[in-house]
C-alpha cells in the first residue's frame, strides 16, 4: 500500500478473504497465550509455523526460493528490533544505575498535593520514561515505588496497572525510541518515518483521551475484575 493513495471501501472488502486468516491466526495466539494453553516461546512458534502455511495456502508461495526471501526478510526485521531492544535496554540499565528513574518516583510520591495532581504528576513521569525507555525497564524500575504510592493515595491498583499499561503503549508510539515506529518503517521503508509519526497521532490521542476517561470512570477498567473476583479484590 503506497503513502497517500486512497482506496474505496469495496477494494478494502476484496481483500478480506485474503486477510482473514491471518486475523484469525492473530485471535488465536492471544487466546491461546491468555488461556494460559502455552508459553509466549511456544505460541510465537506455532504461529510461525501456521503463518508459513496460510502464506502457501492464500497466496499461493511453495517455491523454495520465494519462501527462502519471506524468511530472508523476516530475520532481517526481527534483528533490526533485536538491535533497538537491545539499545532501549543498556539505556535503561544506566538509567537505573544511576538512580535517576528512582529518584524521580521517590520525588514524585514526596509531594504534599491532592491525590489527582499526584496522579497527574505520575502520569506525565510515566509518558516522559516511556519516551525513551522500553515498557518492561519502566515496569521493573518504578512500579515497586509508585505502587505504595498509589495504594496509600486510595487508587485501585488494577486501576493504576490499566492507566500505566495505556501510558506505555503511548511510549512505544512517541519518538525517540517509540519502538513501534521504527519497527513500521523498517517494514514499509517507502512509507517516511514523519507520515508513521502523523499517522500515530491520532492514536496517541485516543490513548490520553482513554486515560481521562479511565480517570473519570473508573469502573471501565474494573467492573470485570470484580465481576470475576469479587469487590474484596
Amino acid at each position: 500500500m503506497e503513502a497517500g493513495v486512497r482506496y474505496t471501501l469495496r477494494q478494502h472488502l476484496e481483500v478480506l478473504p485474503r486477510v482473514g486468516p491471518f486475523l484469525a491466526l492473530i485471535v488465536g495466539i492471544l487466546w491461546v497465550l491468555y488461556g494460559g494453553v502455552a508459553t509466549p516461546s511456544e505460541a510465537a512458534g506455532v504461529g510461525a509455523i501456521f503463518s508459513l502455511a496460510l502464506v502457501a495456502v492464500v497466496y499461493r508461495v511453495f517455491r523454495p526460493g520465494e519462501l527462502w526471501r519471506i524468511v530472508r526478510t523476516a530475520t532481517g526485521e526481527s534483528a533490526m528490533i533485536m538491535m533497538i531492544i537491545a539499545a532501549a535496554a543498556l539505556f535503561s540499565y544506566m538509567m537505573s544505575s544511576l538512580f535517576i528513574t528512582q529518584s524521580l518516583a521517590l520525588w514524585i510520591g514526596d509531594l504534599d498535593v491532592n491525590r489527582w495532581v499526584l496522579m497527574g504528576f505520575i502520569n506525565v513521569f510515566l509518558l516522559v520514561a516511556g519516551f525513551f525507555l522500553p515498557p518492561v525497564a519502566v515496569i521493573l524500575m518504578t512500579a515497586p515505588t509508585l505502587l505504595p504510592i498509589i495504594e496509600a493515595a486510595g487508587f485501585d491498583p488494577i486501576w493504576f496497572a490499566v492507566i500505566l499499561t495505556i501510558n506505555m503503549e503511548i511510549g512505544l508510539i512517541t519518538p525517540p525510541v517509540g519502538l513501534n515506529l521504527y519497527v513500521i518503517n523498517g517494514i514499509a521503508p517507502d512509507v517516511r518515518l514523519q507520515t508513521i509519526l502523523w499517522g500515530a497521532l491520532p492514536f496517541m490521542i485516543c490513548m490520553v483521551a482513554g486515560i481521562v476517561l479511565l480517570s473519570i470512570f473508573p469502573q471501565i477498567a474494573l467492573w470485570l475484575p470484580e465481576a470475576m473476583m469479587g469487590r474484596a479484590l
